[in-house]
């Protein structure tokens, strides 16, 4: 190298390579995929003058030594294509490779040449570079290519020699063998992080297990929740999502709607993590054992869910590492550790954890290790609480620690907070992030966000998990729009996001009286005490929810997120959008009333020519929520939607076939 940071060290290599995509911050983060995806990777190559180029995709996973080629083409301005398949969990490094390629370049003006002296002369100048082709090749390779090179060199008619210098087969035989002496590759090996398919497409439920039981009063346990398995199943969930399970502390323990002063039959909040019974890796004793804990984990498998935990790094007072590890709280000047706050408000209950500790390193091996523990007992999916108050380079270790224990293990931020820190998290290794979803309302506001978050730069690694509502959040559109706000969040949730949930009971019940007015806490919150929840309400949402998830379930293109496009819609209450699969087989389009309370119309407007249909051509919308049919034609189409009926259309195109006979029938 030299002062100016030029590389010397053979200034014969002169192409270049720049503009690579994926590329997370210049390869400093992975992007991410899912298994089985088609990886493709993007690059600006060229070089100087009028040579042509050869550019290779060079990939392999992070445990293998000997990288794959995968051949670029050309896209046109000197932009490269190539993929691969990631055809294994985990971590994989990909860059590219390009050269000056004096074979295509010869190839290339040897077809534009027309006089007789100037062919011969040049099919000598290709015999050459075949015959060194023929060097680096073996066996019937190299005898094919010899051969070539000489007919180049005896041939004496034109036409014969310029047919034989253009040899289509010949020629990709010699390209088998390029002259790579000179190439460039570029200095980042890009990294990527292959996971399984449930980290782009998922449906939680969220649930407390004290409220488990069926009896009022008593406090649930796992073998309630067990029971519970086939209705949450039923609705079509494939997440089970639990907050902390473990023993919960006396000290400062909290009592109903957050109070400070707990009585003797208060059970606290499960946030406020330890007391005797143990710290993170015990469990609360009213819940059950860990044989019933590992008996529900297999229960739930059976039923097609998997078991999500709460991780929640922080401690009640009577925890055992507060009396073991004082090294890693702050204490303040008076002798006490300083609880957790975010003024106004206060958390006498939580003590945080001080990660400037002397000790940092003892703190994160003792809380990977908490991971560790339920990762050994089958749980691979975690909800981290508030991870955006504990240090980036912590969660960086910690996840790819896990991950290369456990390939599977998915991890979902919870971390309402400033845009930049939310995309450093999934930078970081988190595989699903919380969003702003729950405060966007307006036509403008969800187009703008959801547009952002498929077409921003965060879409290669940031995975959106679109929540309408959770324990800490009833807001003000679900607190005055009745059983229409509730279906119309729900609806956008889980189409506008391949992955969404529900805190489960108070949603599916429609449970929307706030702790106080203007305030999102909900009145007796169950972060605080057990509630008995009549899941077979008549006013349940549970239909409503099976219907839902069925739908996304049968049709890919709910699957995904890169495909969502807005469509215009003359009514600013109303929202038009649709997703596709890959082929375009499946369209799916949504017509949303976002006034639960009024009746909307408007002149829809699809993009028929990217949704891939006729402009001609009669189409039929099937309604995935109620059934009903229509059929519309031409780009721009009607609609009429009655909150208190149904808030929302989820329709499934069928396209008219005809069939050899001249029937129609919609496909």
């Amino acid at each position: 190298m030299t002062k100016s940071g030029l590389d010397m060290s053979d200034g014969r290599r002169r192409a270049v390579i720049e503009g690579v995509s994926p590329s997370v911050d210049n390869g400093r983060f992975a992007a991410k995929r899912i298994l089985g995806d088609r990886v493709v990777v993007e690059a600006d190559c060229f070089t100087d003058g009028h040579d042509s180029l050869a550019c290779l995709l060079l990939w392999r996973r992070e445990d293998e030594e000997t990288w794959h080629e995968s051949p670029m083409t050309p896209l046109g301005n000197d932009r490269w294509r190539g993929s691969f398949t990631a055809a294994a969990l985990g971590r994989y490094r990909y860059t590219i490779s390009a050269w000056v390629d004096h074979f295509l370049s010869w190839r290339h003006d040897f077809a534009r040449r027309i006089e007789e002296e100037d062919l011969r002369i040049a099919a000598q100048v290709g015999a050459g570079l075949i015959e060194a082709a023929a060097k680096r090749a073996r066996g019937k390779d190299r005898k094919s290519l010899n051969d070539w090179a000489a007919r180049l060199r005896s041939v004496t008619d034109t036409a014969a020699l310029k047919s034989c210098g253009l040899d289509a087969n010949l020629g990709v035989l010699a390209g088998l063998y390029p002259d790579r002496r000179l190439a460039s590759t570029h200095p980042v090996e890009f990294p990527l992080v292959v996971d399984r398919e449930r980290a782009r497409f998922s449906a939680w439920y969220e649930m407390f297990p004290r409220s488990a039981s069926r009896e009022p009063g008593r406090h649930g346990t796992f073998r309630d929740c067990e029971a519970l398995l086939p209705d949450i199943a039923k609705m079509g969930f494939d997440v089970l999502y639990f907050p902390p399970i473990h023993p919960i502390g006396r000290v400062n323990r909290k009592g109903a709607n957050n109070s400070l002063a707990a009585g003797p039959d208060d059970v606290g909040s499960p946030w406020a993590i330890g007391s005797t019974e143990g710290g993170h890796t015990a469990l609360h004793p009213e819940l059950g054992t860990l044989e019933d804990f590992r008996r529900l984990v297999a229960g739930a498998h059976a039923q097609g869910l998997e078991l999500a935990l709460d991780i929640a790094f922080q401690c009640a007072p009577d925890h055992p590492w507060v009396a073991a590890h004082p090294e890693w709280f702050r204490w303040r000047p008076d002798g006490t550790v300083q609880y957790a706050e975010n003024p106004p408000k206060r958390y006498q209950d939580i003590f945080p954890f001080e990660f400037e500790s002397d000790d940092w390193r003892g703190l994160w091996q003792e809380l990977a290790g908490v991971v560790r523990f339920w990762a050994g007992e089958g749980v691979r999916i975690f909800r981290i609480d508030n991870p955006h108050t504990k240090p980036f380079p912590f969660w960086e270790w910690l996840i790819a620690e896990l991950k290369r224990a456990y390939p599977d293990t998915i991890f979902l931020a919870e971390a309402f907070t400033r845009s930049k820190v939310m995309h450093r998290l999934a930078k970081l290794g988190f595989t699903q992030s919380y969003t702003y979803f729950a405060w966007r309302n307006s036509k403008h506001e969800l187009i703008e966000y959801f547009t952002e978050l498929t077409r921003g730069e965060g879409r290669d690694y940031f995975r959106p998990n679109a929540w309408p509502n959770t324990p800490d959040i009833l807001n003000e559109y679900l607190q005055f729009g009745g059983r229409p706000a509730f279906i119309v969040r729900l609806v956008l949730a889980a189409t506008l996001a391949a992955s969404y949930g529900i805190y489960g009971p108070a949603f599916e019940l429609l449970e929307a009286t706030p702790h106080t007015p203007g305030s999102e806490d909900y009145l007796d919150s169950e972060k605080y005490q057990i509630r008995d929840w009549n899941r077979g309400a008549p006013q349940s949402l549970a239909d409503v929810i099976a219907r839902l998830n069925r739908a996304r379930r049968d049709n890919p293109a709910l699957q995904s997120d890169a495909s969502l496009r807005f469509f215009p819609v003359d009514n600013d209450s109303l929202l038009c959008y649709a997703k596709s699969n890959a082929d375009r087989e499946n369209l799916v389009v949504v017509v949303v009333n976002l006034d639960p309370h009024h009746v909307h119309s408007g002149w829809v407007e699809l993009d028929l020519e990217a949704l891939g249909i006729d402009a001609h051509t009669t189409y039929q919308m099937h309604d995935l929520l109620s059934g009903a049919r229509f059929l519309w034609s031409g780009p721009r189409n009607f609609v009429r939607i009655d909150p208190q009926r149904a808030p929302a259309h989820l329709f499934a195109l069928r396209r008219k076939v005809r069939t050899e006979h001249n029937f129609d029938y919609f496909l």
